[in-house]
């Protein structure tokens, strides 16, 4: 194994982070905040850190399978572990496992939160705690790609390690590019979103965090009622259309940036997502009808908190948690499915959903028809076995670690619907679930036990799982 390519790279991340870090810092000034120490602090320990793991130089730079999910999982941890710190050494958020569980919350997009007072922050701590999404949504390694030449050999194994979705691929020959396209594609969707914000009202800087948190599709606010502290059925839409956006496969907006168009729109896993979206919001519009002044005002609501929860962002504009349980239901099995792959949203994404569906069509009609040969197709191919097989395995993974980690947070004692959706919504990168931890509710009553496997799930929902068991496994660690 080559450990000192892993070093490197977890170092080098690092110092990225340690200049992200001076963003939030230059915003505390702005506002006279002093505060601004602490990110600067910060930034000096993350560069110190990163000095020290790339003091030694590799012999080679080539890396494999292992290393690629070694250097994700750990910079991620690196990642939280040090953008914690800000709110720690502040004392904005008390105890270092709920800044930890914030930080980690804000980088994987979750947007679940431990604060009862979002709004008690100052605007440095908010602004890196919103930041945070914007850099976890696309992958901070995705970034690094872009930016440098980190490694040599097989960079795809970085990419397809934190990549969300069953299959990564590069849209041009070299992976730099593909990092760099994605990115810009990434940032010029933000800096639209902030200008039909601000262009309808909406302060600069509110404009901004907003932004961060739906392309990242994270969901933190700056204010405690979320987006429908705004009152505003403008943003409720600006907000609503773009999430969805953040939610589609970024490949599609590639083509269509090429001008095939009419390629991108025959994807089938995006016909599935717009298909799923349209099909909730009609159900649930009809369903909480009675509960508003209008028909236009419950379908707003209800395409906003749709779209809000596949793309697993976490903006709220209402309390769910009272609409009756079918709407619920649907949301929660929302939650589960998520966004297209290759975007920035979480849940088990949409075309694992579509190659589950079609291989139980497929074993219904072979127990009907014995000699009928299996085939399923996906996008206009068809479907190996090995892409289906890896689907099962993910689906079954999931699963175990969604009820391994239900029954430890179990402990705490609180009713089904709070312990299911807590841990249901944490590994689908979502925010917000039912009960407790509900559209006014928050993560701040569990022990530090059940935070450190909220902040477990979250990493692991945003890393497709694997990577993050692979730190469990001994053979992984072993030098040949």
């Amino acid at each position: 194994m080559n450990e000192r390519m892993i070093a490197r790279t977890v170092g080098l991340i690092l110092r990225i982070e340690a200049a992200l870090l001076l963003l939030p810092a230059a915003v505390g000034a702005l506002y006279g905040e002093h505060e601004t120490l602490y990110f600067v602090l910060t930034a000096a320990l993350a560069l110190a850190a990163s000095l020290l793991l790339t003091i030694k130089k590799p012999h080679t730079s080539v890396i494999y399978a292992r290393e690629g999910f070694l250097i994700v999982a750990l910079s991620w941890i690196a990642l939280s572990v040090f953008g914690a710190l800000p709110f720690y050494l502040s004392g904005q958020i008390p105890g270092f496992v709920n800044c930890l569980f914030e930080t980690v919350s804000g980088f994987t997009t979750t947007g679940s939160s431990i604060l009862t007072d979002v709004e008690a922050l100052s605007r440095g701590m908010l602004f890196w705690r919103s930041f945070t999404h914007w850099v976890g949504g696309m992958g901070v390694l995705v970034f690094a790609l872009a930016l440098l030449p980190m490694a040599e050999g097989r960079p795809m194994h970085i990419l397809r390690a934190e990549a969300p979705g069953p299959s990564v691929g590069k849209l041009v020959p070299k992976m730099r590019q593909t990092a760099a396209i994605l990115y810009s594609v990434y940032l010029a969707l933000t800096v639209l979103e902030i200008i039909f914000l601000a262009a309808g009202g909406m302060g600069l800087y509110d404009s901004v965090v907003h932004a961060f948190g739906t392309a990242g599709t994270g969901g933190f606010s700056i204010r405690n009622a979320s987006i429908g502290a705004y009152q505003s059925p403008y943003f409720e839409w600006v907000i609503g259309i773009f999430m969805l956006l953040f939610g589609v496969n970024f490949n599609l907006f590639y083509l269509i940036l090429l001008g095939r168009i009419k390629s991108a729109l025959k994807s089938q896993e995006l016909r599935w997502y717009l298909a799923i979206v349209a099909v909730a919001t009609a159900a649930i519009t009809l369903n909480v009808l009675s509960l508003f002044e209008n028909a236009g005002q419950a379908l707003r609501t209800a395409f906003f908190q749709v779209s809000s929860i596949i793309t697993t962002t976490g903006f709220v504009t209402t309390n769910y948690d009272l609409w009756p349980s079918f709407s619920k239901m649907i949301l929660v099995l929302l939650t589960v499915i998520g966004a297209c792959a290759g975007s920035t949203g979480g849940g088990i994404k949409v075309s694992r959903f579509v190659i589950l569906v079609k291989s139980v069509t497929q074993e219904i009609r072979a127990m009907i028809h014995p000699r009928v040969v299996k085939n399923i197709k996906f996008e206009g191919r068809s479907v190996d076995k090995a892409t289906a097989d890896s689907v099962s395995v993910f689906f079954t993974t999931y699963l175990f670690v969604l009820l391994g980690s239900m029954l430890i947070v179990s402990l705490n004692g609180f009713d089904m619907t709070t312990t299911s959706t807590s841990v249901l919504t944490c590994l689908g990168n979502v925010g917000p679930g039912l009960g407790e931890v509900g559209p006014v509710g928050n993560f701040s009553a569990f022990s530090p036990l059940s935070k450190l496997v909220f902040c477990f799930d979250m990493l692991a929902g945003r890393l497709e799982i694997f990577p993050m068991l692979i730190l469990f496994t001994p053979g992984v660690w072993k030098r040949k």
